[in-house]
């Protein structure tokens, strides 16, 4: 009988489910996309109960495939978007407002409360994070203070908060669990990463009520059981995305990172057992709890990333699909145009939530082609502002960096990455990190595969080598910091 691990991979965009063997090997990927809501400037929601429902849909599609009828699914492992945050009436399960997703501004001004009240130092030293409202604390404060009557219930202990991994564990076991796994509690603002439990202060500082929190636990656990057509599944993994992403890429080893291109671009770097200090605004997290013991990453956000090329085709519909932007920068020559993407603030090294986007560089016979090349670019220089806190707040210097997530197909991102690095990339042959990080959890934590087992699974599918000179990188960087500068504080503070 054939052995499978389903993989639940619920993103920004889109809810997908990914069927690996008992050898690692991707079988089949089913994805729905669902809608972005706007309802005002800066503002960005998702349906709760959308997100659940192209979430079971691709679920049950995978279940359906005949082979996996006549064998046997050992294990489903979670991993989402983070920070999204989702409150719901724990009697009825309908949620009492629609998800903040993790782009969403409107709490700016908690977290300006937050600033006045002193708590920047605090905040940073015991849950990891900064003051921003990129994380679900202030999600959570806003929607109790503005849903009539949701406080007082949420009191009484008549609600649930959840970030999507746990919106989805209390709908796949049909309120049986509400529980979520240390890295994704640790992109919270109200969990403590030194105590590991929820922070009794910040709490305060938020008012968020305990009564609505779930239980955290180690991200390759027993979480509950799906009943499904093919019988009884376990769950028993459950982490963020860019955690996923960090042990898809087998980097168990202090020192090794790994950036992630999808919506946003994300870089984690291994700390090992150590909270690493960061002056430069590098977040810590928590990367993973494995059998008792914390594993923590440095991580450095960026918040538009494949968004912006989603943008070029949907916003100003001058390219059809991603993929051409690949064929389009290839054949462009280079008119030193720049694209600064801080379409929701910037984030690491800036955490500016007033920045806003803008582009540099234009003349007269600068074409559509040129902004094309120039938004993909912003990738990358993103990506290296990041890298270069890393480097300089961990004292490790990166010889090689490991990359997957969509847009790292693009051939011409992955070499101007390079270039602009000066360090050699890695692409794996399965760029679907995020989704096989949570498989790879789910089979560990049901005695499928070691550590070991999984490090031998990686294989590469490219490198890229460094093309360009110390000069032009030297060159190219000076023009992107420069940018970047006339960006931050464009708006006031609301």
């Amino acid at each position: 009988m054939s052995k499978f691990i389903i993989a639940l991979d619920q993103g920004t965009t889109s809810s997908r489910a990914v069927l690996f063997d008992d050898k690692g090997m991707c079988l089949a990927i089913k994805q729905k996309e669902f809608r972005q809501i706007f309802p005002q400037q800066a503002w960005v929601e998702h349906d709760p109960k959308e997100i659940w429902e192209t979430q079971e849909a691709v679920l049950n599609e995978i279940l359906e495939l005949p082979e996996v009828k006549q064998g046997k699914v050992l294990s489903i492992g979670v991993t989402n978007q983070r920070e999204t945050t989702v409150i719901w009436n724990r009697l009825t399960g309908e949620p009492i407002h629609n998800a903040l997703v993790w782009q969403d501004k409107r709490t700016a001004p908690i977290c300006e409360d937050l600033r006045k009240q002193g708590l920047v130092d605090y905040c940073k030293k015991n849950t990891g994070l900064v003051i921003d409202s990129y994380f679900s604390g202030t999600k959570i404060k806003w929607i109790l203070d503005h849903v009539e009557g949701s406080r007082e219930k949420a009191e009484k202990g008549e609600l649930c908060f959840g970030t999507i991994d746990t919106w989805l564990l209390w709908n796949l076991t049909k309120g049986g669990a509400h529980a979520t796994d240390y890295s994704n509690a640790s992109r919270t603002l109200i969990y403590n990463i030194i105590d590991l439990a929820w922070d009794e202060k910040m709490l305060e500082a938020l008012q968020i009520p305990k009564s609505i929190l779930p239980e955290v636990k180690d991200s390759a656990s027993y979480f509950g059981t799906y009943e499904s057509s093919v019988g009884s599944i376990p769950i028993c993994a459950m982490v963020g995305d860019q955690q996923s992403a960090l042990f898809g890429q087998a980097c168990f080893e202090k020192g090794m990172a790994k950036n992630t291109y999808g919506t946003g671009c994300f870089l984690l770097m291994n700390t090992g057992l150590e909270i690493q200090d960061s002056p430069s605004g590098l977040l810590n997290t928590i990367a993973w709890g494995l059998d008792g013991t914390i594993t923590y990453a440095l991580e450095g956000s960026v918040f538009v990333a494949g968004a912006a090329v989603q943008w070029l085709r949907d916003g100003l519909q001058i390219i059809e699909n991603a993929e051409e932007s690949d064929t389009i920068a290839n054949s462009t020559e280079d008119k030193d145009v720049y694209v600064v993407p801080a379409f929701a603030g910037l984030g690491t090294p800036y955490w500016d939530m007033y920045s806003r986007g803008a582009i540099f560089g234009l003349t007269r016979d600068t074409g559509k082609n040129h902004l094309i090349k120039a938004t993909l670019e912003s990738l990358a220089y993103q990506s290296k502002d990041v890298l270069d806190a890393m480097q300089k707040d961990s004292g490790i210097q990166l010889q090689k960096l490991q990359v997957d997530g969509g847009a790292c197909a693009n051939d011409y991102l992955m070499q101007f990455q390079a270039d602009v690095l000066g360090v050699r990339i890695e692409r794996p042959e399965m760029i679907e990190s995020t989704a096989i990080g949570a498989a790879y959890l789910a089979g560990y934590g049901v005695g499928l595969w070691s550590l070991d087992e999984i490090n031998q699974k990686r294989k590469i599918n490219q490198v890229f080598e460094v093309q360009r000179s110390d000069q032009w990188r030297a060159h190219k960087s000076k023009r992107w910091n420069e940018a970047v500068k006339r960006t931050l504080n464009w708006i006031e503070p609301l």
